[in-house]
């Protein structure tokens, strides 16, 4: 440990117990989770600070949206952060560079510590007030066969929950080949001619340099390399590790990991297919046999598919809906819905 992170609660760990402590947390971006101790990031470095857990009310996670994504004068980015809360009223926000990064540092603080809140108490209140506009729509009494198939479905669901990593595999394939495949020809054409262009603006500007002496050509160099790094960063171009090819393997190589996973479920004939084997997909079909819309699985899934289908980027859904819709949509538009 280089640097001994500073204290932002009230209690302490000694010098030798936060060493072993900081060294031995999981990093998740550029913060931490140890035993005894939150290990968080200032703006500039990892890890800065140490929070001891007993110091901690509630942790959960912020999105704030540049100014130019209202202003139209700028770029539409979104920041995430991770805030953590303390009991004497304090509040410690830390950037990160991706909202993954922060939906995984909660998904293993929930395990590590599951009496800590993992929303804001306005999140808090609004998840409260749209699951009860959920069970308004439900039935009040199910028909035999439609409680069998929710009961069904919870226990596929639970299955799938027994080991988060298969379908989180499952929707990072999906992404990816949705992300790659979308990417329009004339888009990668012009990011092409970008490149070839920067190539014989950087020969140029070596030319000058070298054999003119002009420091005109140090200049085209250096935008030659920032316009490479622009096309590199907007992940346009197929790269080794990144094209059409790996990323239909990777799906395929996902699909087979859910199929094989599946296959050794007791509880009868797993309700959906390898490739949509995700618990919100089992919670959305579930939902869908309460409110009345669908009696068995098949029909359920049917219900779960029209519903993906009508929401576009036109429609107005709850935060929770949106969360849903972003981490299952992609599987189903990989498969076309079949």
């Amino acid at each position: 440990m280089l640097f001994r992170p500073s204290l932002i609660g009230t209690r302490t760990l000694e010098a030798g117990e936060l060493k072993a402590d900081a060294k031995a947390c999981r990093k998740i971006g550029p913060a931490g989770i140890g035993e005894k101790a939150l290990y968080l990031n200032s703006f500039y470095l990892r890890r800065r600070y140490y929070v001891v857990w007993n110091d901690v009310s509630r942790i959960f996670k912020r999105v704030a949206v540049s100014k130019g994504g209202f202003s139209r004068k700028g770029l539409f980015a979104t920041i995430p952060y991770l805030v953590v809360e303390l009991k004497d009223g304090r509040e410690k926000a830390c950037n990160f560079r991706f909202e993954s990064q922060v939906d995984d540092f909660l998904e293993e603080v929930g395990k590590r510590q599951p009496g800590i809140p993992l929303f804001s108490e306005a999140a808090e209140a609004k998840l409260r007030s749209e699951r009860e506009a959920q069970e308004v729509k439900y039935l009040k009494e199910l028909s035999g066969k439609a409680q069998k198939t929710v009961d069904e479905l919870r226990k596929a669901e639970a299955y799938l929950e027994e080991d988060p990593r298969t379908a989180k595999v499952l929707v990072y394939a999906a992404k990816q080949k949705r992300s790659v495949d979308g990417v329009r020809p004339q888009v990668k054409a012009l990011a092409y001619l970008i490149v070839i262009a920067s190539a014989l603006m950087f020969a140029s500007g070596l030319w000058l340099r070298l054999v003119r002496e002009n420091e005109l050509g140090l200049y085209l160099c250096l935008f030659a390399g920032a316009f490479v790094l622009s096309v590199y960063a907007s992940q346009v171009l197929p790269t080794p590790q990144r094209n059409q090819r790996t990323a239909a393997r990777d799906w395929d190589e996902a699909v087979r990991m859910s199929q094989n996973y599946i296959d050794a479920y007791e509880g009868g004939v797993f309700p959906v297919p390898a490739c949509y084997a995700h618990p919100i997909v089992l919670e959305r079909m579930g939902r869908a046999v309460r409110e009345g819309r669908a009696d068995d699985a098949a029909q359920a899934l049917d219900v779960v598919k029209q519903d993906l289908r009508a929401l576009n980027s036109s429609v107005r859904v709850s935060q929770g809906e949106y969360d849903e819709v972003v981490a299952i949509k992609p599987m189903f538009l990989v498969c076309g819905y079949a």
